[in-house]
C-alpha cells in the first residue's frame, strides 16, 4: 500500500494524464447527466420512483436555499449552481467509498522498487487540483455575481471606504480585511473539502489493510455521513457568499 496525496495518473489521452481522480469525476458527471434526462423524459403528474427521489432532493436543496437566502426567487435563480455543485460534491465523495477504494488497481512499481497499485477508484474530492479549481471557480462567480447586483461602485463599497465616510480609519481596516478574507476564500474552500475526503479515504485504506472484515464498516458508516455533510457545507456556503455579495454595502 502506497499513500500518494498526488492523483495517481492511468493512463495518457494524447498529451492529457488522466487519473484517477479525473477518471471519477468524468464518471460523475456523466451519472449525473444521465439521471437527470432519464428523471426529465419519464416526468409524470403523478411521480414515481427515480421522480419522487429527484423531487425529495431539488425541494430539499430549494428550501433549504430559501432559509439561507430568504428570497425565493433568489433561490430559485442559484439554484442549478447550488444543487449541480452539492450533488456533485456528494456523488464524488460516496463512489469514492465503493469496494476497491484502494485495493483494485494498476500495478505499479514504486521509486525504491516496492510492488504496488495505482488504485482506480478516488473520490475527486480527494484531489488538492479539483478542490483548488473548484474554489477558485466558486470564489469568481461570487465576485462577478456581487458586482452585476450592486455595479462596479457599489460593490467596492465593500472594501473601499469614502474618505468623507466616519469613522474612516476603522472603515478602511474593516475593508482591507474583507479584501483578504475574499482571497482567503479559496484557500479555506479547497482545503477545508480536500482535508475532509482526503483523510477519510486514508482512515478506509488503513482498516481495509489492517482489518478487512466488519471492523471497517463503522468507519464506513462514518465517512458516508462525512461525505453528505462537507457536501452539504461547501454548498452552503457558497449559497451564504453568494447572499453576501448581492446585499448593498450599507446593509
Amino acid at each position: 500500500m502506497e499513500i500518494s496525496i498526488a492523483a495517481e495518473k492511468l493512463f495518457m489521452l494524447g498529451t492529457l494524464p488522466v487519473t484517477n481522480a479525473l477518471f471519477i469525476g468524468v464518471l460523475v458527471s456523466v451519472l449525473l447527466v444521465l439521471i437527470t434526462q432519464r428523471a426529465l423524459t419519464r416526468w409524470q403528474s403523478v411521480p414515481r420512483g427515480l421522480q419522487n427521489v429527484s423531487e425529495i432532493v431539488i425541494d430539499g436543496v430549494l428550501g433549504l436555499l430559501e432559509s439561507i437566502m430568504q428570497d425565493r426567487g433568489m433561490a430559485r435563480k442559484f439554484f442549478p449552481l447550488i444543487a449541480t455543485i452539492f450533488l456533485f460534491i456528494l456523488l464524488s465523495n460516496w463512489i469514492g467509498l465503493l469496494p476497491g477504494l484502494g485495493t483494485v488497481g494498476l500495478a505499479h512499481e514504486n521509486a525504491a522498487g516496492h510492488a504496488t497499485i495505482i488504485p482506480f477508484l478516488r473520490s475527486t474530492s480527494a484531489d488538492l487540483n479539483f478542490t483548488l479549481g473548484l474554489s477558485l471557480f466558486v470564489v469568481i462567480t461570487i465576485q462577478v455575481t456581487g458586482i452585476l447586483a450592486l455595479g462596479i461602485g457599489g460593490y467596492a463599497k465593500k472594501f473601499f471606504v469614502s474618505p468623507f465616510h466616519k469613522p474612516y480609519v476603522v472603515g478602511t481596516l474593516m475593508g482591507i480585511l474583507e479584501l483578504v478574507s475574499e482571497f482567503a476564500k479559496i484557500l479555506s474552500f479547497a482545503f477545508r473539502l480536500f482535508g475532509n475526503v482526503f483523510a477519510g479515504e486514508i482512515l478506509l485504506t488503513v482498516m481495509l489493510h489492517l482489518v478487512p472484515y466488519f471492523i471497517p464498516l463503522p468507519f464506513l458508516f462514518l465517512e458516508i455521513f462525512v461525505g453528505f455533510i462537507q457536501a452539504a457545507v461547501f454548498a452552503m456556503l457558497v449559497a451564504v457568499f453568494l447572499k453576501m455579495a448581492t446585499t448593498p454595502a450599507e446593509h
